[in-house]
Order: structure tokens, then sequence, then C-alpha cells
């Protein structure tokens, strides 16, 4: 026996973050352009968590807004799932060695 459904709305899950509105979602790349901005500016690099693809097209979005408003090249990469590190030419992040086994 097959049953109809109406009326059925699926209940978000607690505890997910809701969409941004267009205007949430301009004011908060208006703020990363501006602490990224001004942390590559002192050090030259800046991180910033991205757990999401959206929170990945943010961040590369903002470095190629910081490009075109500086007219110098900022680069975008992974550290690693949940990181992405913009810097400036000059910045690249040094090879890592391969740590030493523990003693035993």
């Amino acid at each position: 026996m097959t049953r109809d459904l109406r009326n059925v709305r699926l209940l978000p899950v607690e505890g997910a973050a809701a969409p941004l509105t267009d205007e949430e979602e301009q004011r908060f790349r208006a703020v990363l352009f501006s602490e990224l901005g001004n942390e590559i500016a002192d050090r030259g690099q800046a991180r910033y968590p991205a757990y999401t693809p959206e929170d990945r097209r943010r961040l590369v979005e903002v470095a190629h807004r910081l490009t075109a408003h500086w007219g110098q090249q900022v680069f975008v990469e992974a550290e690693d799932q949940t990181r992405l590190r913009l810097h400036l030419a000059g910045h690249e992040a040094s090879p890592k060695t391969p740590e030493a086994p523990p003693r035993t």
C-alpha cells in the first residue's frame, strides 16, 4: 500500500548553517577582504579555514579581488583538507622535511 505524503517538509539539520543571503554574503566577503588583506600586507601570508566548497570559493574570490586591488598576484594553496593559505610571491611555504621516526 502506497501513501501520498502531502505538506511534508524537511526539517533543517540541527547545528547546520543556513545559507547566507546575498547581502550577508557581500558583507562577509568584504570582512574577509579587509581582514585577510591586512594580514597578508603585514606578514605576506594568511591562513583561513575552508571546510566547504563554498568557503574555498569565497577565499579564492577574495584572493582575486586582492590581486586586482594591489596589482600584485595573491596566490591560494591548500594546506590540508580544511585550511587554505593566501600569500604573496616570495612567501611560499618552505618544503616540509620528513620527520624523524620516534626513538624507542
